[in-house]
């Protein structure tokens, strides 16, 4: 993405040895009227006099990160702009507040997003850091098609001393996952940076916390049972197993690929990383004096596989079955309001094809008020383009402006959610997700597949998708390996439900 904290995503934090018990879902919405100072000790004076805000890098739930030029010496930095509108409540404040102490408190360091001053005004709070345009680690494994042990091994290593550093400063990351590290730059050789401590916390040794944060592919168990500390980033720092089991019962499939074709010993560190039992787990200094990581040179160069890569690439299936919804709401659009994006679609069609061509969107778009960057545009178009012809039909066009305006009417979902539930159980269940997304080729004819978008989408591990996990995922963001903190709660708290209740996956919590 090319900037230093693209999106917000942030969640509520607590410990009961600090704050007690506290029902975060009833906390009280601050209304940005009444908020006034939430940074503490900002900088004094207008950023807009020192500042001039450039081109957007990314959005979130909260705000917009902006490419940024300091006016007396031109250098270049992100600043992410937080509207104190979008705050709604008490917990959201705070958090925007721990996240810039946070950042204060930590250490300059080569692998760690510089933090260079913050602001704030009646209207939104601004964060000013380092600009990383080197892109997602996440996109550039991608990107390079393939993926060895070696470079696994150096990446590793980088990440657990970053860890390292936070421990040893009293922090806990709390969200490590591959969207969460830059690159400085587009280099071979450029330096791997942690960002977004949105859901980090401080902590004290011995102090336990309570409130489930995180992304949930990349999740400690003992998150789940609500009772963890710094423990959970050695966890976070290896894995992307599936959710249930390697959460919950924290059990690796060392048989499925590209297991086969790992050493030994990272298996082993593997395993001793995700041990369950935070008390057995190696700590953050055991796995960096363990030799597969003192001797990442000397890991085997030889690739993985391509089922590596294509792993990452199945987290936009599930943008397939969300457009496949998006299009149910399209057809389904009041007459007065299909008869308007018809009639913008009309007038970007200069060629009267019948379809958009790239420049066609591009200048439509500018026409009407928004003027988008040509990467900007193809990534509307490719997300648009479900026949892949590299034309937006108007059927297309119409999805593409439901999705652009977001899905906040429930009666729109409801009336979705009923033509996937053919037999209207209340439910979603395999046979229909798969005849829903076969019937327009959106998906390869892989029964595994499409068990992995309804174990994504189905929060309480039923087999079967019901309404409000259903809209659960359509009010998540916009890319789901980037998932709204409401998307992330509502599952979160449904594993923790589950957990509880199957008395065989408790682990006892006995020191080693």
């Amino acid at each position: 993405m090319g900037n230093c904290i693209s999106y917000t995503r942030k969640s509520s934090a607590t410990s009961k040895k600090r704050h007690g018990n506290h029902n975060y879902e009833s906390t009280k919405n601050p209304s940005s009227k009444h908020i006034q100072n939430i940074i503490s000790n900002p900088n004094e004076g207008n950023i807009y006099e020192k500042y001039k805000l450039g081109k957007e890098l990314g959005r979130g739930e909260f705000g917009i990160t902006f490419q940024c030029v300091e006016l007396g010496t031109g250098e270049t930095y992100a600043c992410k702009r937080i509207t104190k509108e979008k705050l709604k409540t008490e917990v959201d404040v705070d958090d925007v507040r721990r996240e810039v102490d946070i950042m204060r408190r930590l250490p300059k360091h080569p692998n760690i997003v510089s933090f260079k001053e913050a602001y704030e005004d009646k209207e939104a709070c601004y964060l000013v850091m380092e600009l990383c345009e080197g892109g997602e680690l996440f996109d550039r494994i991608v990107s390079k098609g393939h993926y060895t042990e070696r470079a696994a091994a150096k990446t590793a290593k980088t990440i657990l001393e970053i860890v390292k550093v936070c421990h040893e400063n009293g922090v806990i990351h709390r969200d490590l996952k591959p969207e969460n590290f830059l690159f400085a730059d587009a280099s071979e050789n450029s330096q791997l940076k942690a960002i977004d401590f949105g859901l980090s916390i401080f902590f004290e040794p011995d102090e336990r916390f309570s409130e489930i944060v995180g992304s949930p592919y990349y999740m400690a168990p003992e998150v789940l049972r609500r009772s963890y500390g710094p423990e959970i980033d050695v966890w976070s720092a290896e894995t992307e197993e599936g959710i249930a089991h390697a959460i919950i019962k924290g059990k690796i499939d060392f048989e499925r690929d590209p297991w086969p074709k790992i050493s030994q010993e990272a298996k082993e560190l593997v395993r001793s990383m995700l041990d369950a039992n935070p008390y057995n787990r190696l700590t953050i200094q055991e796995v960096l004096e363990n030799p597969w990581i003192q001797n990442e040179n000397h890991a085997p160069n030889i690739s993985l596989g391509e089922n590596v890569a294509s792993r990452i690439k199945n987290f936009s299936l599930m943008n397939k079955f969300k457009k496949k919804v998006l299009r149910v709401v399209a057809d389904n659009l009041p007459n007065d309001q299909l008869a308007g994006l018809k009639k913008i679609f009309d007038m970007m069609d200069t060629d009267n094809t019948g379809d958009l061509s790239f420049d066609e969107l591009k200048d439509g778009l500018n026409m009407i008020g928004h003027k988008v960057s040509d990467p900007d545009v193809k990534l509307l178009m490719e997300a648009a383009d479900m026949d892949g012809d590299g034309c937006l039909s108007c059927e297309e066009f119409v999805t593409m402006s439901v999705h652009l305006k977001k899905i906040g009417n429930d009666d729109s979902l409801s009336q979705a959610f009923s033509y996937f539930d053919k037999n209207q159980s209340g439910f979603i269940e395999f046979d229909e997700l798969r005849e829903a997304l076969l019937e327009d080729n959106l998906v390869p004819n892989n029964e595994q597949i499409i068990h992995d978008i309804l174990l994504d989408v189905d929060l309480d591990k039923d087999g079967r998708i019901s309404f409000e996990e259903f809209k659960a995922m359509m009010k998540s963001g916009t890319d789901w390996k980037m998932a709204s903190r409401q998307y992330s709660r509502v599952f979160l708290n449904a594993l923790s439900i589950k957990l509880f209740k199957d008395k065989s996956m408790e682990v006892s919590e006995t020191p080693k």
